[in-house]
């Protein structure tokens, strides 16, 4: 069964999304509740996976990682195997921060982040050329970030 959010929930999940380590006790303060019940919210919201995990969110820039890519690759098949294999392959590389499977001409749309452009031709080289199955390759660099965020808007 779904675990439904009234707005006390919506208030503590809105909340930790701005401040993941935020204490109990300013959490339960801004949402009007007590500790206990405030934790006994966010341990159900945990154990029904909206809550998922808790991280800590990286500068791109400042850890030497300031180019970002966007890629969109077709398949020669689209075929459920051909898909799971490529599938595979790009959860083990670290460049790679976002994958979609997508509608319209091109399979696949990835988010790679790279030091500069050598890194990303030895990323392409190295890794992304030699997966069977690709029939093209489309890189798209970013010039600027205009928005980002991973707060989602309930």
């Amino acid at each position: 069964m779904q675990h439904r959010l009234d707005d006390i929930d919506r208030k503590i999940l809105a909340l930790l999304q701005q401040d993941g380590r935020m204490s109990l006790a300013d959490l339960a303060d801004k949402v009007g509740l007590s500790p206990s019940p405030c934790l006994r919210r966010v341990r159900i919201m945990e154990k029904a996976g909206i809550i998922s995990r808790y991280v800590a969110v990286l500068s791109q820039q400042s850890v030497g990682l300031p180019v970002s890519v966007f890629i969109s690759i077709k398949l020669e098949s689209q075929r459920e195997d051909a898909l799971n294999k490529f599938g595979k392959a790009i959860a083990r590389w670290p460049e790679v921060l976002e994958c979609y499977l997508m509608t319209g001409p091109r399979d696949y749309l990835l988010r790679v982040v790279v030091a500069d452009l050598a890194a990303y031709e030895q990323f392409l080289k190295q890794k992304l050329t030699r997966l069977d199955g690709i029939a093209s390759i489309e890189s798209s660099f970013a010039l600027e970030q205009v928005k980002y965020t991973n707060v989602l808007p309930i």
